[in-house]
């Protein structure tokens, strides 16, 4: 918090004053002229030493559950008139939301349509916020412009209090685990992923996309929503296009996929039953890493390679088989031995058989 001006003005006017002193002490000067400057620097620096000290109070830090429907408190202690209430987030320093007597409520794109003001007492700046997120975690905070007093600020710390924050490498594969659906998506190929919610008979009012790289925080890639009996789409994605329908079934069409779309993806649907939450894994294999899919094209291919050379040997062997018995049955016509001769004999002889 920024110290009010008239008290920067009266730190520097304290120093001046010390300076000045000491600037007079060293002049030749008479006692008395000295003791009255003296004693005019004491009076001006206890009036000034108590807003210097005190300019900056203590802000009141408090820390909430994440919820939809969050409420941030932000309640005035004191009375006065108030001129304006601004909302911030680390790390941006711009406002988020905006509330003026006068011009009325302006809140930033992100924050549209889910930011509402409560307003219970006229010293009352707290919001409610809708549709969260893990991105809404973070520091909030509060500053209410009032009038004569100043301002008041109040941090607020929103927190997942139900997932450790200690050990984020087992949240992350809680998650995945739990995963709907998983998807394998090659480097460099075509992939819609589609993200449907229940058909329960409820409307779906809105959905926000969000992705999760590996070892990434999660980031809103896109939010659908209907108003009035139209389809909005509002991209926050460098990668793929998202696509909705009239029932606010999701699609996204990442083409190519590369290394950086893998990851966790959640669809987060606002019905009048509640809040819906579809979740899909999405695995890209390195590239030029091992590859299921075409070690088993080589496997299959090296069977078929070696089952073409099996059968063409065996093709040949029975060949140059048949090739001989042919060769024998020409030569034993042509020359026939004495073995022969005498089976023949025998046949003609003793079974009456004639060659």
């Amino acid at each position: 918090m920024r110290p009010a001006p008239f008290i920067v003005t009266g730190c520097r006017s304290a120093g001046l004053i010390n300076a000045a002193f000491i600037f007079l002490s060293r002049a030749k000067m008479e006692v008395v002229q000295k003791e009255r400057w003296y004693f005019m620097a004491l009076v001006l620096l206890s009036f000034l030493k108590g807003p210097c000290a005190d300019s900056v109070p203590e802000i009141e830090t408090v820390t909430i559950h994440l919820q939809e429907g969050m409420v941030l408190d932000c309640l005035c202690p004191w009375d006065g008139n108030l001129t304006m209430v601004s909302w911030t987030k680390d790390p941006d320093t711009n406002s988020i939301a905006v509330f003026h007597p006068e011009y009325g409520i302006a809140t930033t794109y992100n924050y549209r349509e889910r930011i509402e003001f409560l307003r219970s007492t006229p010293m009352d700046g707290s919001i409610s916020m809708k549709n969260v997120t893990h991105q809404d975690i973070g520091v909030y905070h509060c500053s209410v412009q009032t009038f004569p007093q100043g301002p008041w600020i109040r941090n607020i710390q929103v927190e997942d209090l139900d997932e450790p924050p200690e050990d984020n490498d087992k949240e992350d594969n809680a998650e995945v685990m739990e995963a709907d659906v998983h998807v394998t998506a090659e480097p460099s190929s075509n992939l819609t992923m589609e993200c449907n919610h229940e058909r329960n008979h409820t409307t779906v009012h809105q959905v926000v996309v969000e992705h999760m790289g590996v070892g990434q925080p999660w980031v809103i890639i896109g939010i659908c929503k209907r108003v009035e009996d139209v389809v909005l789409i509002e991209d926050y994605g460098e990668r793929g296009q998202i696509i909705c329908d009239q029932s606010l079934d999701v699609s996204l069409e990442l083409s190519p996929v590369a290394q950086e779309d893998g990851g966790l993806y959640r669809c987060s649907f606002s019905t009048d039953a509640g809040l819906q939450t579809r979740t899909v894994m999405v695995t890209v294999p390195p590239s030029g890493g091992f590859r299921l899919s075409v070690f088993m094209m080589y496997v299959y291919l090296a069977i078929a390679t070696a089952g073409l050379i099996l059968l063409t040997f065996l093709l040949i062997i029975l060949l140059m088989r048949r090739k001989k018995s042919r060769r024998e049955e020409s030569t034993d016509k042509l020359h026939p031995t004495q073995t022969q001769r005498w089976r023949r004999w025998w046949a003609r002889e003793i079974c009456g058989q004639v060659y």
